[in-house]
């Protein structure tokens, strides 16, 4: 059975996209509205929360309002490495720093409108950075803390005006950004979703299930998170720039939630459905590879498969037995849960391989340690395993497992369940629906031990993986917006991070050299288990054409075309 699947897939992974040095003919003019129209199927296994563009922290949201919602800057909308770094979007330009990288103005574009039909002006893109605070956005602080009048935001959401961050000039469309030290990735972070710009009249709170106005090609037209979201052409758009915001190409875009992984697959096949927005089940990979491959995409993002180890709750505050479980547990069965050697590789540390600062090791396999790693995962070490579980003195404990209920999960919680009970630990998993699982991982109220999750970069650096999930500036206790899930916080490795990210200012290799070693020094103290890193493996309908992918916002579906 693997090596049918291995073969299949191999044959599947000519079909990989996001290779291309150059963007496609049509990313840098018309776009082919000659094929516009109809209306887009796609299935998913859970809902996508809320819809709040800036709490929202899960990727299928951040698909999904993609074409909804616009930043100032953006990443261009094809593949390739032409696709960075940010272009202009709602702003007519990429700003030049001043101030030694201090300050940035911004001219908003001429003419926008929002889908309510209101204009859009640089009091809307003042009042939407105020709402990041006030709403308790998840990044605000380590993406937007650097703002003058942050801290005070911080402390006391419900009051903040970010006095002397945001300077407006209505009558020039200027909007000037003043931040109180240096921000290499400044904007980058400009181009995240969380920073979008919405009504200055929006409620500070989370909207939930109640859309907001947006300025992208669609709107949201209805939201029920157990049965269907959908969406409508925005009447009011009109496209200003087709690499940072194409026009769409559907008229109508139906996505439904709650049907499983396996029924999704027969829906696609039988052209009840165009996309799933789940990979491909294993055990309909050969199916799938024999007869649809034509219809198959593969492709790459910057995405690793973790168990997440809380610093807070025991055994785990012990660092034996964080180091012990990475040691014991098999990656290569972690792989095969995710579709075999073909698309997943096994993972010994934190950034994926293509972020920048990515240097290969391993510490926890045979052989190897944090003073020697080796280059790659070999196999477990269970000696090594058993004797630190055996100096901590926490054998006996009870541990559980917290899994999303999806097709992968439940085989990966069982494997690392039966390696806690050979360590000696007292081990039982328990499943949660994957419309929670992210929230309730991250709210300390639930004491949860460990848990099975991934990670997506925000945007290609290492910052959003190692700054995200391991500073003491994202692990907010009792809260659902703490991305943070490990509860770590390490002051010098705080000054680490800072140090790596001020040196992209002037010499972005050694910054990138900076970055891998806090990779290092985190894996040594082990708040994670790295598994895994995969592509995705999607399978769309036949009549679904012209399937754009980019590294930072999966599949467009906003410019599949229908046939």
């Amino acid at each position: 059975m693997r090596h049918r699947i291995f073969c299949l897939l191999t044959a599947l992974g000519v079909l990989s996209l996001g290779i291309s040095i150059v963007p496609p003919a049509w990313a840098t003019g018309s776009q082919p509205n000659d094929h516009a129209g109809g209306t887009l199927r796609i299935l998913a296994q859970s809902d996508a929360g809320t819809l709040d563009p800036q709490i929202s922290y899960v990727a299928l949201t951040k698909m999904v309002e993609t074409p909804v919602y616009d930043t100032l800057l953006t990443y261009p909308k094809f593949a390739g490495l032409a696709a960075q770094p940010v272009i202009a979007n709602l702003a007519e330009a990429v700003p030049t720093p001043e101030d030694g990288g201090r300050t940035y103005r911004l001219t908003l574009r001429e003419g926008l409108h929002f889908s309510n039909g209101a204009p859009v002006t640089v009091e809307d893109v003042a009042a939407s950075f105020r709402r990041l605070f006030k709403v308790g956005s998840p990044t605000a602080g380590p993406y937007y803390g650097a703002l003058v009048g942050a801290q005070a935001c911080l402390e006391l959401p419900a009051t903040c005006t970010l006095a002397g961050g945001i300077e407006t000039h209505p009558q020039i469309r200027q909007i000037v950004f003043h931040l109180t030290e240096p921000d290499p990735e400044f904007l980058d972070r400009l181009a995240w979703i969380h920073s979008v710009i919405l009504p200055a009249d929006t409620p500070a709170r989370d909207m939930g299930n109640s859309p907001i106005a947006g300025t992208g090609p669609y709107r949201i037209a209805e939201y029920d998170p157990t049965t269907v979201l959908k969406l409508e052409r925005n009447p009011y758009f009109q496209e200003w720039s087709h690499n940072a915001q194409p026009a769409a190409m559907p008229d109508e875009v139906h996505i439904s939630f709650g049907l499983d992984s396996e029924a999704a697959v027969t829906a696609v096949e039988n052209g009840q459905a165009d996309w799933m927005y789940e990979n491909v089940p294993l055990d309909r990979l050969g199916e799938v590879g024999s007869r649809y491959a034509d219809q198959v995409r593969i492709y790459t993002p910057l995405l690793f498969y973790y168990a997440t180890l809380n610093v807070h709750e025991p055994p785990f505050t012990s660092l034996k037995v964080r180091q012990a479980l990475n040691y014991a547990v098999n990656r290569h069965a972690m792989i095969i849960y995710r579709g075999g050697s073909a698309v997943a590789s096994p993972s010994c540390q934190i950034l994926p391989k293509g972020t920048p600062g990515y240097e290969p090791f391993c510490f926890y396999t045979f052989g190897a340690s944090p003073t020697h790693p080796a280059i790659s995962w070999v196999r477990p070490d269970m000696q090594a395993a058993r004797h630190l579980v055996e100096e901590s003195g926490m054998a006996g404990h009870k541990v559980t497992i917290i899994v999303p209920s999806e097709q992968h999960g439940s085989a990966t919680a069982e494997d690392i369940r039966n390696t806690l009970e050979i360590l000696g630990f007292k081990a039982t998993v328990r499943s949660v629906s994957p419309a929670i699982a992210f929230t309730y991982i991250q709210n300390t109220q639930n004491h949860v031990q460990i848990a099975l999750t991934g990670w997506n970069a925000d945007y290609p650096s290492a910052s959003s993986f190692l700054r995200t999930l391991f500073s003491c500036q994202t692990f907010h206790p009792n809260s659902d917006n703490s991305p943070n899930y490990s509860g770590f916080c390490d002051p010098h490795i705080d000054q680490l991070m800072d140090k790596a990210a001020m040196l992209a200012l002037t010499d972005r290799v050694a910054s990138n050299q900076a970055w891998a070693k806090v990779d290092r020094e985190i894996m040594v103290q082990a708040p994670l288990v790295p598994l895994s890193q995969t592509q995705r493996v999607v399978l769309l309908s036949r009549r679904a054409k012209n399937i754009v992918t980019t590294l930072n916002d999966e599949i467009l579906f906003s410019q599949i075309q229908l046939k």
